[in-house]
């Protein structure tokens, strides 16, 4: 008799069970006890992952919970089923369509042991899509699995080292040295550079290596692919930059590249992007933003940001905004010193801070921090370890800027990831492990490059157990970071795709050919036409000679090959500086000269720079002359009396041919300067927004 009531209590407990979503225990929690397996969880019903539905569209991930703590992605003999298909269905691998019918269903999940669910409604009369997450201590995953965590590999999380190089040699390839950092040191995340991403399957197998190294949490595989002058990739498509974007002034264009370069990053295995760049370029003597960024204008700036943002995180690629108070309006390169923004907040939030806050509001994933002093938000002084003067505190190692303006103040949720540690502006006033100890305490959440990764894990790890750094600190910035792994799936997989079947998919989506045309859509729509003096388009007979003339070094190969595509007869003087007498007399019978310079630097456009006075030498030749600026806008500064003048912006090909093709005619320039180009006595010389066509 006893047996039977106690069968029967069983019974009651089990439908009850089922009923509230809780995993039945008995047969199936034995074979899940044999795996390690205590759950399976809905990742969307987690409380910190968030999702849109797009195109009627979700995609939902079943994750396998373990005893130790630790998730990962469930990737085999799973069933999903929707409870009303009038609503929604759902295929084998979570992919949920909405069929556009009003209504509510119930998609779950069931590995046989245990399942899960969440609600999705329709709610057509008010274009609505309500999904509603289940509740309880089973979805705390993240809680649940720091909770678990030692504290080294809670700090672990929070570090981010480049392997460049290796005993001299470039790594293109794991090694086990490397393999081992990752695994001791319990590393949340690497950062991959040129050296490193020599071809699309080189690079697939080296991410997927990185990934294996990692012990029971995904690596942010990081990047620095914001297009033009700051291309990693080695292989692939090369747009040709923000400021070439901003130049077409079209947000869909700016989409478009953000897809591609997600697309391209994502088949790769490389999960998170440090771009776009966010950063208002004030300043026409910046050396290190420049055409990095899209303007000089914040609105500009946050349109263009906001929709390459878009493109990207569509892929599932993490995006960064940066640098965090602002980089544009500095003159010094942080890089190799310490530069200043001296303006106060109003000043800030109106400019500098305007884009970065449409990006917070706009989902962005991570911000990046800028090695700047910003004196009216944080006047804190530090004595420097290069010289011993007292110098002030970078944006990087600030709880004002950090913390105060950035989280406090801006709302910001995300996670911050400091700019290279091992840069000048930080590693030549502060030591490797105090610059670490300070931004953490500042409230950074990833230190990226750290300088000696074992002097800098050992250096924290002493910094929480004395109490120097509480490890809630660490804590906060752990959550953040599985929070981001889990809202971009960053999650090792129990079945991983073969590395046959990753490298195919990247060789496929890499260099494809609907992203070639995307860069040469854009590089089409960015030359700006600046001045005209009738040249334009040109009009050349075919035994009429066209000299083309600059440095090769500066990519004017490139140039001088666009420009024989339409017309045979050119002559190329390959200098970067004022020409001699007998190539004086090559071009002399010349019907145009065509000048290509390139300048990085105010010292590059300064009037008595040698490119600068090559390029008057040849206005001065009565020849009409048509200067293109390949890289900065402002070249034109130095050489104002030059009949025709270009910018392209980008030094990368596609940006030659839709130069050449403009200056023939077959491009109608349609680019407006996202900045103004000023003369040498500061005033303006072309105003932001100009912009010339055919």
């Amino acid at each position: 008799m006893r047996k039977s009531i106690k069968q029967l209590i069983m019974s009651i407990m089990a439908v009850a069970l089922v009923f509230t979503g809780i995993p039945l225990l008995g047969s199936g929690e034995a074979k899940a006890e044999e795996t390690g397996v205590r759950d399976l969880v809905i990742d969307l019903n987690v409380p910190q992952v968030t999702r849109e539905v797009k195109d009627n569209k979700l995609d939902l991930r079943a994750l396998h919970v373990y005893k130790d703590g630790h998730f990962l992605l469930a990737s085999e003999k799973l069933s999903w089923k929707s409870s009303n298909k009038n609503v929604a269905s759902v295929t084998s691998t979570g992919e949920v369509t909405l069929s556009g019918h009003n209504g509510k269903t119930f998609i779950s999940v069931s590995d046989g042991n245990v399942s899960d669910r969440i609600s999705i409604q329709y709610k057509g009369n008010q274009e609505k899509i309500l999904v509603e997450k289940e509740k309880g201590s089973r979805y705390d995953l993240i809680g649940n699995a720091i909770k678990h965590m030692s504290m080294e590999e809670k700090v672990g999380q929070m570090l981010m080292p480049d392997f460049r190089t290796w005993k001299g040699s470039n790594v293109t390839t794991m090694n086990a040295e490397i393999a081992q950092l990752v695994k001791d040191y319990h590393l949340g995340g690497v950062i991959l550079f040129r050296e490193n991403t020599v071809t699309a399957d080189q690079t697939t197998k080296l991410v997927s290596a990185y990934q294996e190294a990692a012990d029971k949490v995904g690596l942010l595989i990081s990047i620095d692919q914001e297009g033009g002058i700051v291309t990693r990739l080695q292989t692939g498509t090369n747009f040709p930059g923000n400021m070439a974007l901003g130049a077409t002034r079209s947000e869909e264009a700016a989409e478009k590249v953000g897809k591609a370069i997600g697309e391209e990053l994502s088949s790769l295995g490389i999960n998170m992007n440090f771009g776009p760049v966010m950063d208002v370029n004030l300043n026409p003597d910046n050396p290190v933003i420049g055409v990095r960024s899209f303007g000089e204008n914040p609105e500009l700036v946050a349109k263009m940001g906001k929709a390459y943002i878009k493109g990207l995180q569509e892929t599932g690629t993490a995006s960064t905004a940066k640098h965090f108070p602002g980089h544009g309006d500095t003159a010094t390169d942080s890089h190799l010193g310490l530069p200043e923004v001296p303006h106060d907040i109003d000043r800030l939030k109106k400019v500098e801070l305007y884009p970065f806050q449409q990006a917070m509001d706009a989902g962005i994933d991570a911000i990046m921090t800028a090695h700047v002093t910003f004196p009216k938000i944080d006047d804190t002084k530090a004595i420097s370890k290069k010289d011993g003067t007292e110098i002030a505190i970078p944006a990087t190692l600030s709880h004002k800027v950090l913390t105060g303006l950035m989280r406090e103040d801006m709302g910001f949720k995300g996670v911050i990831v400091t700019d290279a540690m091992n840069m000048q502006a930080i590693s030549d006033h502060f030591g490797p492990v105090d610059a670490a100890i300070r931004a953490v305490k500042a409230g950074a959440d990833i230190l990226l490059m750290p300088v000696g990764i074992e002097s800098v894990a050992n250096g924290l790890y002493d910094a929480v157990n004395s109490g120097d750094i509480p490890i809630d600190r660490v804590e906060m910035s752990v959550e953040r970071i599985l929070t981001l792994k889990l809202n971009r799936g960053i999650v090792k997989a129990e079945v991983e795709k073969s590395l046959d079947e990753k490298v195919a998919n990247a060789m496929k989506v890499v260099g494809s050919a609907e992203h070639l045309a995307v860069e040469k859509e854009v590089a089409a729509k960015s030359i700006t036409l600046v001045k005209n003096s009738g040249v334009l388009p040109l009009h050349v007979g075919a035994e009429e000679k066209i000299a083309v003339v600059g440095y090769s070094g500066y990519y004017m190969n490139s140039l001088v090959n666009e420009v024989k595509k339409h017309h045979a007869n050119v002559t190329y003087i390959n200098t970067s500086t004022t020409l001699t007498a007998t190539q004086l007399n090559q071009i002399k019978d010349a019907k145009y000269i065509i000048a290509g310079t390139y300048t990085s630097s105010v010292s590059g456009r300064a009037p008595n720079a040698s490119q600068m006075l090559m390029t008057k030498q040849l206005i001065g030749t009565g020849v009409p002359v048509v200067a293109v600026g390949v890289r900065n806008p402002y070249d034109i500064m130095s050489y104002p009396d030059v009949d025709a003048y270009l910018v392209q912006y980008s030094y990368n090909n596609a940006s030659f041919e839709a130069t050449a093709n403009t200056i023939f005619g077959e491009n109608n320039p349609t680019g407006k300067l996202p900045v103004t180009i000023y003369n040498q006595d500061g005033s303006v010389l072309y105003g932001y927004d100009h912009g010339l066509g055919y």
